[in-house]
């Protein structure tokens, strides 16, 4: 129940949307083209759309299954909604091209739904 007991702002705190996370494993062929031809144009576009990589790391750990990225990073959206709307976003699709066809040669990202 809200501070004031009103039923009504329980009901918008319930339509809140819940966040979602991006999980991110790529192979980058070459780290430093990477930085300079994505990363440094990327995280701009992330703040803009209020997108925070909560973990990064060129150096992942993986316990079960195989992984032969060199790149692990967790996205945390807003909503899900919105991480859909930022992948096919004109702000980000030149360069999900540009990582998919030349700066990596093998990767996935998966959106997964807060709870």
């Amino acid at each position: 129940m809200s501070p004031n007991g009103s039923p009504m702002e329980v009901s918008k705190m319930s339509e809140d949307p819940k966040p979602a996370y991006g999980l991110v494993q790529i192979n980058i062929t070459n780290q430093a083209e990477f930085m300079e031809r994505y990363a440094q144009h990327v995280f701009p576009i992330l703040d803009k759309w209020g997108i925070e990589m909560i973990a990064g790391t060129d150096s992942p750990v993986t316990k079960e299954g195989s992984f032969a990225g060199n790149w692990s990073a967790i996205l945390r959206f807003p909503s899900m909604e919105l991480a859909e709307e930022w992948y096919a976003s004109a702000d980000y699709s030149p360069y999900r091209k540009l990582r998919m066809e030349e700066l990596t040669d093998s990767g996935s990202l998966v959106f997964i739904p807060g709870m």
